[in-house]
């Protein structure tokens, strides 16, 4: 997508969501009504200043609306998502978001399998990891000390040590983690 139809997305969304007509569009950024209607549809390529003026009115940032947007709803299906295998295909690990610069998270579903388990390296310093047990029971072991969890049970815990994720009951463990890294 090129800049014209980004911008024209962002303002034309932007103006909507805050419930503003063209007209009162036009009053409070200084920018015209016609001008506004062609930058909606992609028919013009706004100025910096244009645009400079449409975020000041708006009162948002000129980079809201001269990025390109994620879009708000993401659905990943499991069944196209390919699981990193550990310990003989019983610990299965599905990326589910992988991590983004702007966000500075990535998220996973975890299976292990009784029996199962996955010994981690350390981190980077300040990394977090955070855990949600779903189904079964896990012993996660930080940097020596164990911590049992069972279905409905959290953890957080800063992951730059040595970290074991292992299954200690009789059947599947599901968890979700999410993995956290401080600028």
């Amino acid at each position: 997508m090129d800049v014209t139809n980004i911008v024209a997305a962002n303002v034309k969304k932007i103006r909507e969501q805050k419930k503003l007509t063209l007209d009162a569009a036009a009053e409070l950024t200084g920018v015209s009504r016609s001008m506004l209607a062609q930058i909606e549809k992609g028919d013009v390529n706004p100025t910096i200043s244009v645009v400079w003026k449409i975020a000041n009115g708006y009162k948002v940032s000129f980079t809201s609306l001269v990025e390109k947007k994620d879009n708000e709803i993401c659905v990943i299906r499991q069944a196209d998502t390919q699981p990193l295998r550990e310990n003989d295909e019983n610990y299965l690990n599905y990326p589910v978001f992988p991590f983004d610069e702007k966000k500075l998270f990535e998220t996973y579903r975890i299976i292990i399998e009784p029996s199962g388990e996955l010994t981690a390296q350390a981190h980077l310093n300040g990394a977090e990891e955070y855990f949600t047990v779903f189904a079964g029971e896990v012993e996660i072991v930080v940097a020596d000390e164990s911590y049992f969890l069972s279905r409905g049970d959290s953890i957080r815990f800063f992951a730059n040590v040595p970290h074991i994720y292992r299954n200690i009951g009789e059947e599947r463990a599901e968890l979700s983690m999410l993995i956290y890294y401080h600028r």
